[in-house]
């Protein structure tokens, strides 16, 4: 029996990658990098030869089962594990965690959000090997590491004992989302890793996690047990997650518990959160323009513009824009004003349901 799992992230919306990712259809199901593959795709695809289909599960919202099934058809109705309500990752984990230890107490897991861009397949592999190779027999928690290239606020980040060869480091200490003065401190002290969010453990351990840093999440879903993978399933879940509160897995876990481990790891990672980040991912024109469209172009550079292939784009004297159309909602900003798309998210909801 092959006793590598991966569960999959896929519920969120994605509100700083609007007007592409709606309610109705984020980003995760979209074909962002114009492959023939959507980063839900991408990512079930990735763990090819480290697991069978059926050993991955996709935690999701109800709204998007459908979806799910219709991307990847390996995948049977079961894998698909629908959540009444978004909690954040620790109760999608847990749940997912509890199901796949129902089955087999051996299970040796890999957690993963589905919108993430990897450029180098083959090294992603390799180190995902390294950190199974790492949980299989031992009471750690392993995340991924990625060395920064900028202080982000969007990132976790991790400081870790450099000593030894062994490339699976001991963790000194995990801080989610730093503001900008600290984040600055933990560039330059050459010290620290992005948490890139891919987490590695056996299913043992992060149970006893549960326990010991979050009881009442582990509680409700250790109460499960009689019905996951029956028709009662769901109707527990439902019951389930009214009980949970709303914690990350970094703030619940990985922040409290003293065995957390990292590998350091180089593999093209990008968590593509907002424009900005799938402009540098990018391939760009020789005027450092990134296009997705029928567009032309004049003194314009430094840009992204995605909108739809059905329509003819003129832009003039654009330098460092995102412009962004699709579902009749055009976006033009600033690219170093990103962090107003909430904001303009906030505003056009009180426009109409249909534009978010």
């Amino acid at each position: 029996m092959n006793h590598t799992y991966v569960i999959i992230m896929a519920g969120g919306v994605g509100t700083r990658f609007w007007p592409f990712s709606r309610t109705s259809y984020p980003k995760q199901f979209h074909d962002v990098l114009g492959t023939g593959r959507t980063l839900l795709q991408q990512t079930a695809d990735r763990f090819n030869g480290i697991c069978p289909p059926e050993n991955i599960f996709i935690v999701t919202s109800s709204l998007y089962r459908d979806l799910c099934l219709q991307q990847l058809p390996q995948l049977h109705s079961d894998q698909v594990l629908c959540e009444p309500v978004a909690r954040n990752t620790a109760p999608c984990i847990a749940y997912a965690c509890y199901k796949i230890a129902q089955r087999d107490p051996e299970a040796n897991v890999v957690v993963a959000p589905a919108d993430h861009i990897i450029l180098k397949e083959e090294e992603f592999q390799r180190t995902i090997k390294t950190a199974l190779d790492a949980t299989q027999n031992r009471d750690i928690l392993v995340t991924l590491g990625i060395q920064p290239s900028r202080p982000d606020t969007g990132y976790g980040y991790i400081q870790y004992v450099p000593e030894g060869d062994e490339p699976v480091k001991k963790v000194k200490t995990f801080t989610e989302k730093p503001n900008l003065e600290l984040a600055r401190q933990f560039v330059d002290s050459g010290e620290f890793v992005w948490n890139a969010g891919i987490f590695v453990w056996n299913i043992q351990a992060i149970i006893k996690a549960f326990k010991a840093y979050l009881p009442e999440t582990a509680e409700i879903f250790e109460e499960g047990a009689a019905d996951y993978y029956q028709d009662s399933e769901a109707r527990f879940i439902d019951k389930a997650y009214s009980l949970c509160g709303s914690v990350s897995i970094d703030n619940g876990v990985m922040e409290k518990a003293d065995n957390v481990y990292v590998v350091l790891s180089d593999f093209g990672w990008s968590d593509l959160g907002t424009w900005k980040s799938l402009y540098e991912v990018s391939d760009k024109n020789h005027d450092l323009n990134v296009v997705d469209g029928h567009v032309l172009l004049y003194d314009t550079k430094n840009c992204i513009i995605k909108t739809p292939k059905e329509r003819l784009v003129a832009i003039n004297g654009l330098d460092g824009y995102i412009v962004a159309e699709y579902d009749n909602v055009l976006m033009i900003c600033r690219k170093e004003d990103e962090q107003k798309v909430k904001a303009f998210v906030a505003d056009a909801k009180e426009r109409g349901g249909e534009y978010v």
